[in-house]
C-alpha cells in the first residue's frame, strides 16, 4: 500500500478533472446520449490511465529541472520519495492498461492507441525543442473528445472533433498563462516556452487569443450538433469564466493558481452539462 500511495502522489487527479468532463461529453454527443456502461467505463479507464502515465512521465523526465525550481523541488522524484525506476514502472504499467482497454473498444482504437501514447507522453519533451509546447499540451489533451466519440462509434465524428478544439485551445491558452510563472526559470534552464519567446505581456494577449477560439469553437459544436438555447447558455458562462481568467493575470502566484483550477473545473463540468441537457433533454 506505501508503494501505491507513493505512486499516485505522482498524480494530481484534480488535473484529470480538465479533460475528462469534455471527453464524456464528446463521448454523449456521438452516441445521442446512449454510449452503453461498458464502452462507458472503457473510456474513463482509458482518460484515466492515459492520464497517469503522461503525469508520471513528465515527473520523471523534469525530475532535474524540478528539483532546481523552487516551485517544484517538494515533488517527489526530486525529494527521493518516488524513485526513477518505479516512476518508470508506473509509466509502463498505466500504458499498457491504456492500449488493453483500447483493443477492448474496437479495432479503430486499439490502431489508434500508440499514437496516442505517443502525443501524450512526447509533451513532456517539447518544451526542450520548441516554444510550442503549450500547443503540444493542448492536443495531447484535446484529443480527448474525438476519442471518446470513436470509442463509441468506431468513426471520426464532427461534433467531438470540434468539443476537442475547443479543449485544445482552452489548455493551449491556460498552459501559457500558467508558464509565466516559471518564465524566468525557464529561460535560465534554457526551455522553450510562449512567455520566455515573447515575454509575459505578448504571451498572455496570445492566451487571449487562444481563448476566443475556445469560444467560437464551442459555438460551432453546438451549430453543428443544431443545439439550442441550453447550449448557448453554456457557451455564455464559459465565456465569462475565460474572461474572468484572464482578470487574475495580473495577481500572485496562488491567485492565479486558485482561480484557474475553480475556473477550469467550471468549465469542463458546464460544457459536460451542456451537452448533456441537449442529449437527453
Amino acid at each position: 500500500m506505501a508503494d501505491l500511495r507513493r505512486w499516485l502522489s505522482l498524480v494530481r487527479f484534480s488535473h484529470t478533472l480538465f479533460a475528462l468532463p469534455f471527453a464524456l461529453a464528446g463521448m454523449l454527443a456521438a452516441s445521442h446520449g446512449e454510449p452503453g456502461w461498458i464502452p462507458s467505463l472503457l473510456v474513463v479507464g482509458c482518460m484515466v490511465a492515459a492520464r497517469n502515465a503522461a503525469m508520471a512521465f513528465n515527473r520523471l523526465i523534469d525530475a532535474e529541472h524540478d528539483a532546481a525550481n523552487p516551485r517544484t523541488a517538494r515533488r517527489d522524484i526530486p525529494a527521493g520519495r518516488v524513485s526513477p525506476e518505479a516512476a518508470l514502472l508506473f509509466v509502463a504499467g498505466n500504458a499498457a492498461v491504456f492500449v488493453v482497454f483500447s483493443a477492448l473498444l474496437n479495432p479503430l482504437c486499439l490502431g489508434l492507441s500508440p499514437l496516442a501514447l505517443v502525443i501524450v507522453l512526447g509533451y513532456s519533451l517539447a518544451k526542450r525543442f520548441t516554444a510550442l509546447c503549450h500547443l503540444w499540451l493542448g492536443v495531447a489533451i484535446g484529443i480527448s473528445p474525438l476519442a471518446a466519440g470513436i470509442a463509441v462509434t468506431g468513426r471520426f465524428l464532427a461534433v467531438p472533433a470540434l468539443l476537442g478544439a475547443a479543449l485544445w485551445s482552452w489548455l493551449s491558452g491556460f498552459d501559457i498563462v500558467y508558464s509565466t510563472m516559471d518564465e524566468a526559470f525557464d529561460r535560465d534552464r534554457g526551455l522553450r516556452s510562449i512567455p520566455v519567446l515573447l515575454g509575459r505581456a505578448r504571451a498572455l494577449r496570445v492566451a487571449a487569443i487562444f481563448h476566443a477560439a475556445t469560444i467560437v469553437f464551442l459555438v460551432c459544436a453546438g451549430h453543428s450538433a443544431h443545439w439550442g438555447n441550453g447550449w448557448r447558455a453554456v457557451t455564455l458562462l464559459c465565456a465569462l469564466s475565460l474572461l474572468w481568467v484572464h482578470l487574475l493575470r495580473d495577481g500572485d502566484e496562488l491567485a492565479i493558481q486558485g482561480g484557474f483550477f475553480r475556473a477550469n473545473v467550471f468549465l469542463s463540468f458546464a460544457v459536460l452539462v451542456g451537452v448533456a441537457w441537449e442529449v437527453w433533454g
